[in-house]
């Protein structure tokens, strides 16, 4: 047994779990880190340009890869810069590993510089946080994080190295396994609760499964990436016949396109997709957990049905919406279980059951036809919009991973983008992230070289880590951003419309201090800044679209660009709205449908 430094453990570390990509940003007390990482042929070190687009690349690259995201910063600023995609990644239980330079442990508590408590100030929103205190720790320490991030219901580990345990020799020993007590997660299933579920769902009249993003994150958390979520709620809805709900995170667990599929319900869900779940008789869920901005008005909440409830967490349940069936479960383990049930079920599994809940679905369909959703016409009478945009990335992509941004060009996004097996969407829902889609589709693609690589973008939230465009240009990829340019924070600017008597406050994107008082869209300053010109500057190619019938040449342009980043600027009307909206306070079924 040889005796190493704790910098040469922890590359043996990264190495031992196969580690192939590590996001990272030097700086003083992670020096030692970097310089065993020095000419590491093994590991592909990322420099991105700052911190938290560092963060945001790996979160991006553990979504659409399955595996383990993992970064490695400084002390100080370096760790804090973190916070705000440690918090995005663990809300929406993505798996990364994140590794903090720290001073030496004889100055913790000192006000030594560039010293923060960064496991304090994480503590509340990652899974596991721990400063490693003594050299002998540090192998199993790093193990357990690995192990913890993946297992059960994904998440963060932060893992704090002062810089005297990164120097101090040890040994260079790594261990195989290492137990992680309470971490690890229930996986038996109460087979009484599943068979119970299954009789509620054959007497159901009007059944809807609703999933969430605990569906799609189940299916990467396995090894058989071939077995998607979208193989296995395929199979479950074809087999019952049972309609299909998703959430925001849950879209692509069943094609978008199939018959069975509805659409995504909440504050911004589908007519169709409301009013199911306002008039079922039996919801089925797995793996959401009915945050406040899919229930509406929780006391009108599916409230005519049986709740059967599916999750890896039993703190979930029950906790925003009371259940009749609390099950808790792999969603993956309950999908095959439930499969399996369905299959076995004497003409309940042949097809029959789709004649069953025929006129539910026809019903279901009938309100889709009539109320569709649809992007509202430009109040200037262009048909630039953002469906229409959207609808050509569609047409022309048909293996890609596509990233959005948050705010209103997340919501036309989830609106219309088409999913199935080979098309993914990465977007921040718990937290909503401005700025988490340029870093996240860089991640994306560098895990996913082979396949196109899309940005959906505002003009606001493209600006919070447009630094990143550097990152793109120098490792050579040729991602796709599309900027849904209106000049507002529009989400909010929609609200101020709506419900604050068009009080545009601080959204304005053109305003300069010699502004009269008030907003008025028709007169307002040229647009700072111009993006091609920026995109320019950057090495990457701008194209700006002013017409619907360009769109699809410039994405075909932009596809043809292999070398570098294409930055493409749709100017969309500046008031358009995304619709249906549920106001604050109402029931899921009682909709603003057009404004």
């Amino acid at each position: 047994m040889g005796q190493i430094t704790g910098a040469a453990l922890f590359v043996k570390a990264l190495k031992e779990e196969k580690v192939d990509t590590l996001f990272a940003y030097p700086g003083g007390q992670a020096i030692d880190l970097f310089d065993a990482l020095y000419g590491e042929r093994d590991i592909d070190v990322i420099l991105p340009r700052h911190e938290q687009g560092l963060i945001h690349a790996a979160d991006g690259y553990a979504r659409s890869t399955g595996k383990t995201g993992v970064c490695l910063v400084t002390s100080g600023p370096g760790a804090t810069n973190l916070v705000t995609g440690i918090a995005t990644a663990n809300y929406d239980s993505v798996p990364l590993v994140c590794f903090t330079g720290q001073v030496p442990t004889k100055l913790i508590g000192k006000d030594a510089f560039q010293e923060v408590d960064i496991v304090g100030i994480t503590r509340s929103i990652s899974k596991y946080a721990v400063t490693v205190q003594k050299r002998e720790d540090l192998a199993e320490t790093i193990k357990k994080a690995f192990i913890i991030a993946k297992t059960g219901k994904p998440g963060v580990a932060v893992v704090d190295l002062p810089k005297d345990i990164q120097k101090a020799y040890g040994s260079d020993a790594y261990p195989k396994e290492t137990a992680i007590g309470d971490y690890s997660p229930q996986l038996s299933i109460d087979m009484s609760q599943i068979d119970r579920a299954m009789e509620l769902l054959y007497r159901a009249e009007k059944p809807v499964f609703l999933i969430g993003g605990g569906v799609n994150i189940a299916y990467a958390n396995h090894t058989n990436y071939e077995n998607n979520a979208n193989t296995g709620m395929t199979r479950l809805a074809e087999l019952t016949g049972v309609p299909v709900v998703t959430t925001i995170m849950g879209k692509g667990a069943i094609p978008t396109a199939h018959s069975l599929y509805v659409g995504n319900l909440g504050i911004h869900g589908s007519f169709a997709a409301n009013l199911a779940i306002s008039n079922c008789d039996l919801l089925f869920a797995i793996g959401t957990r009915f945050n406040d901005r899919i229930t509406g008005k929780t006391e009108t909440f599916a409230a005519s049905a049986k709740i059967v409830h599916i999750d890896i967490d039993p703190a979930c349940i029950s906790r925003n919406i009371a259940v009749d069936v609390p099950i808790v479960a792999d969603a993956k383990a309950a999908v095959s279980l439930l499969i399996e049930k369905a299959e076995r079920k004497p003409g309940r599994g042949d097809g029959r059951a789709s004649v069953r809940f025929s006129g539910w679905v026809d019903e279901i369909n009938r309100w889709k036809k009539e109320y569709p959703i649809k992007s509202p016409a430009d109040k200037g009478n262009s048909d630039l919009t953002p469906q229409r945009v959207i609808e050509a990335v569609n047409d022309i992509f048909t293996n890609a991973v596509i990233a959005t941004d948050v705010g209103q060009n997340q919501l036309w996004a989830t609106q219309f983008l088409a999913l199935d097996e080979n098309r993914q969407m990465l977007t921040s829902g718990g937290l909503g992230t401005m700025g988490y889609g340029l870093p996240a589709a860089i991640g994306a693609k560098l895990g996913n070289p082979h396949r196109d690589v899309i940005v959906i973008s505002g003009d606001g939230g493209i600006q919070m880590n447009i630094q990143e465009m550097a990152t793109a240009v120098v490792y050579e990829l040729p991602i796709i951003v599309c900027i849904l340019n209106n000049g507002y924070l529009g989400n909010v600017r929609q609200w101020q419309e709506m419900f604050y008597n068009m009080r545009y406050s601080s959204t304005c994107m053109r305003y300069r201090r010699s502004c009269e008082a008030g907003c008025n869209s028709q007169e307002c300053p040229e647009y700072t800044p111009d993006f091609i010109r920026l995109a320019e500057s950057y090495g990457a190619k701008g194209i700006r679209v002013t017409k619907a019938e360009e769109i699809k040449t410039a994405l075909e342009s932009a596809r043809q660009n292999t070398k570098m980043p294409t930055v493409i600027e749709f100017i969309i009307d500046r008031e358009a709205n995304v619709m249906p909206i549920v106001p604050p306070g109402n029931a899921l079924d009682d909709m603003i449908l057009k404004w």
